[in-house]
């Protein structure tokens, strides 16, 4: 049944003193003639796993009737009781602190304002059906809001609609003057809306850029699911990404443009986040729909909805011609001088470079997502792997294995596709279905496959992949003896060196801990930043005693040096691939 005008939930923003990091929000809340509603505010948001709290930030909660005041008790963290006296509707006034600069938190200050729905809108318990309305009011000198909301039907600037709550948390909104620019694929607009320009982003690199990745998407699902599409761009320093069924933030530094490395990365985060469109928007796991906003939303099948995703980010950038076949496969790393290797052979190298892959399923890091992946400490590399990383390996696999027993003729994208016309925009599919709809596409079982991939733990088989695309893991083992090596991460924290993590299977595990200050070598004073330097003196196999300052006592500890890992996950073509082997290859990297 339509909702008419009064059942809707209506807000008004406004932004008094933008410099004091506070929204003001009212909310005209329809009771249905309730004498008691109860409202809450989501304690996490779709598409970051873990629960914020986002309450802690909401103050001077008001409700009234007719400038009469009602009664309001807080009876949950971030649920209040609202005796309404059989009014038909009430309003709701409160404060939100807005100075947390990341994509899931909300940010206000002189020149602009970032709001996210669950960190922003207290709504009614039970109404998350209702159409929910949100209008702006703008302090001096900023002109414009972007959101991927509807325009409401008034006409009036700064005005938006939402069918549901679901919409509304679904689009972060933007406001203060950014520099919008705009581009149409297939007649639907896009927008890319810069944050923090100062004249040093090269935005018409950018645009050009992004709308060849739409195309590319596009051309792969089959068209564009959305009548326009918002790229949020707020390049404020900070990090990362949001997915919304029409729109993304991203958060990047104002010089990412500027080197071929930075603008790459940059690249790869817009293609991630874009493919979300399908990928967690449309096609999703099965829990995730209808949400519940006050609880964590289980799922083993993040290595799907985000590993996948993750599989397809340097890919795209690839398949769309925005970069080489060598800037795919990336760059070789140093272990021991702390250079990560880039392209997907640093996803590659990440996983196997990661003891915690020995100990837990890339399934049950999806489980955990909610107490692990955003809460990491110094033993998380031992026991946890990331479900993006590991899903883009076994992604890789996958592909593999599909095109192998296809001869060619069917790939993951294929298996994307299927899903998605199955599963997307309905019920959500269950890991059995994905699993199922995989093997039907591939023609051959894949329990086994399945089993040894994402619902073990171990180390995978590469022999596939590498077979099938003519390609090999570089070795550079023989280009120099390998040095002294302890295995700890350190850093340097007001001029002591301490140990800050010790991966399981190093030298130093089981015998140095965490936060030891560690002071030298033997007999002499190390300066904490010379100490990859002094351990260049002394050979693999050899026995050093390090002096380090534990909780303020002085001890000694000995530690045998083993020989530095060679890392030897860098991919290349193999110089004696066929030609039906290269062939292949093209194929795959869309050359």
């Amino acid at each position: 049944m339509a909702l008419d005008r009064m059942d809707a939930v209506e807000y008004t923003v406004r932004f008094s003193q933008p410099g004091t990091h506070y929204a003001e929000i009212e909310a005209v809340l329809p009771t249905d003639e309730a004498t008691t509603i109860e409202v809450f505010l989501p304690v996490w948001t779709p598409g970051s796993y873990m629960v914020r709290e986002y309450s802690r930030h909401v103050e001077e909660v008001r409700v009234t009737d007719g400038g009469k005041e009602l009664p309001v008790f807080k009876n949950r963290k971030n649920r209040w009781r609202i005796e309404t006296g059989g009014a038909k509707q009430v309003r709701l006034s409160y404060r939100i602190y807005c100075r947390e600069m990341s994509v899931r938190t909300n940010w206000v200050e002189d020149g602009f304002a970032l709001l996210h729905g669950a960190a922003t809108f207290i709504t009614l318990v039970d109404g998350q059906h209702r159409e929910h309305r949100v209008r702006l009011q703008l302090p001096d000198g900023w002109r414009t809001t972007m959101t991927g909301m509807e325009e409401a039907t008034d006409g009036q600037p700064h005005h938006y609609t939402a069918p549901d709550y679901d919409t509304l948390v679904d689009s972060p909104i933007l406001a203060g003057t950014p520099d919008v620019y705009r581009f149409d694929v297939d007649g639907i607009p896009h927008f890319l809306v810069n944050e923090g320009e100062d004249g040093i982003w090269d935005a018409l690199r950018s645009v050009r850029d992004l709308k060849r990745i739409v195309e590319h998407f596009r051309s792969m699902w089959g068209g564009l699911p959305y009548r326009k599409y918002v790229f949020l761009n707020m390049i404020t320093g900070a990090g990362g990404g949001l997915e919304h069924r029409n729109s993304v933030c991203m958060m990047s530094n104002r010089w990412a443009t500027g080197t071929r490395r930075t603008y790459l990365e940059w690249l790869g985060l817009a293609a991630h986040e874009f493919l979300h469109v399908w990928n967690v928007k449309r096609l999703r796991p099965m829990e995730f729909g209808p949400f519940d906003y006050e609880n964590e939303n289980y799922t083993s099948s993040l290595w799907i909805a985000e590993g996948l995703t993750e599989y397809y980010t340097p890919l795209a950038v690839r398949r769309a011609g925005l970069c080489t076949r060598e800037e795919y496969f990336g760059t070789p790393g140093d272990a021991q001088g702390g250079k990560q290797p880039t392209g997907f052979s640093g996803e590659i190298d990440a996983l196997q470079n990661t003891p915690g892959r020995l100990v837990v399923s890339v399934e049950d890091a999806s489980r955990d997502a909610w107490i692990k992946l955003y809460r990491p400490d110094e033993n998380s590399k031992n026991t946890s792997i990331s479900y993006y990383v590991k899903g883009a390996v076994v992604g890789w696999l996958l592909d593999a294995k599909i095109r192998k027993s296809t001869d060619g003729r069917k790939s993951l994208d294929d298996l994307m596709r299927l899903a998605h016309a199955r599963y997307g925009d309905g019920q959500g599919y269950t890991p059995e279905q994905f699993k199922a709809t995989a093997e039907e596409v591939a023609g051959v079982p894949l329990r086994e496959f399945f089993l040894q991939t994402v619902e073990s733990a171990g180390e995978l088989d590469y022999s596939e992949p590498l077979e099938w695309f003519g390609l090999r893991f570089r070795t550079d083992a023989a280009a120099s003896p390998p040095k002294a090596w302890i295995g700890v991460t350190t850093k340097i924290d007001s001029g002591r060196l301490l140990v800050s993590q010790i991966p399981r299977g190093t030298p130093a595990y089981g015998r140095l801990n965490v936060e030891d200050e560690i002071i030298g070598i033997g007999d002499f004073r190390v300066k904490p930043d010379q100490f990859a330097q002094r351990l260049e003196n002394y050979r693999p196999g050899e026995e050093v005693a390090i002096l380090v300052a534990r909780r303020e006592k002085l001890a000694r500890v000995d530690v045998v040096l083993a020989g530095g890992p060679t890392r030897s996950w860098q991919l290349e073509v193999d110089p004696d691939a066929t030609r039906s082997q290269r062939s292949n290859l093209d194929a795959w990297l869309g050359l």
